[in-house]
């Protein structure tokens, strides 16, 4: 596709999120950056402003319908917003902590999605990029809550893009690994789950794995110019990885699906 028209980023305060809006822009797209707290986009703009492009910053709180506002002319649409929680054991992470993380990284993803739809058919076509997680490919203790919600997201994306390619709406699933981002460096910490009996081991050996990936992250500005050129390309896979160790695990996916 053409970078023209609109192009909205959810979860754009920080990290990857930012990361992506800076280089849509870049890329020539009418760029909405979205927040929950547009007072916190100090970073964004320094970022925009580095980069020497505009970048209109909105509000957008995707657990919050009525804060839901998208462009008429919108091109492109990635579901960046997410979060995590606690990593706890299925056995003692509350039901709030599941409603939370889905309520985020889920449900309100389809409710900017289902909002998005009509305006990307009105356009001709367009792309939804949707972010899920490498994870979902690997058995990551204490992280069920987590991979369940980006695992529906990726059961989302295979659906819609067997729905919209007749409008001409392509539907891509980037599945990031490690990125240098606030949420992977808050990651960086001894597992909850530790504190429970029976799970202090397999926590602290979760652990030791997550320092020995953390040397191996991208930084989120590369990981954003493939995200970019994923949604450029006309013919890119449906499952896309923005950092080294997702492209080889999505590699070693495709070679034993052979």
């Amino acid at each position: 596709m053409k970078a023209e028209g609109a192009a909205l980023v959810t979860g754009a305060g920080r990290g990857l999120g930012r990361a992506v809006a800076v280089e849509l822009a870049r890329r020539g797209f009418e760029v909405y950056a979205t927040l929950r707290d547009p007072a916190r986009a100090d970073g964004l703009r320094e970022a925009a402003a580095a980069a020497a492009v505009e970048i209109a910053v909105e509000r957008l709180d995707v657990c919050a319908p009525e804060s839901i506002a998208l462009p008429a002319n919108l091109r492109v649409l990635v579901n960046n917003a997410g979060v995590d929680r606690e990593n706890l054991p299925v056995e003692h992470a509350p039901m709030q902590l599941w409603r939370e993380m889905f309520e985020t990284n889920l449900f309100g993803l389809v409710e900017v999605t289902r909002r998005a739809v009509p305006l990307l058919r009105t356009a001709g076509g367009g792309v939804i990029c949707n972010l899920s997680s490498i994870s979902v490919l690997s058995e990551v203790p204490f992280y069920a809550a987590y991979r369940a919600s980006k695992a529906a997201v990726g059961a989302l994306s295979e659906s819609l893009r067997s729905e919209l390619a007749a409008f001409g709406i392509r539907v891509i699933e980037v599945m990031p690994g490690p990125v240098e981002t606030d949420m992977l460096a808050a990651s960086d910490k001894r597992p909850e789950a530790a504190r429970y009996e029976g799970y202090t081991e397999l926590a602290e050996n979760l652990w030791k794995g997550r320092r020995a990936v953390g040397p191996m992250a991208a930084p989120a500005a590369d990981a954003a110019r493939d995200i970019a050129d994923a949604i450029l390309d006309d013919d890119s896979p449906p499952r896309v990885p923005c950092d080294p160790l997702s492209a080889a695990q999505l590699k070693a996916l495709d070679a034993t699906s052979r």
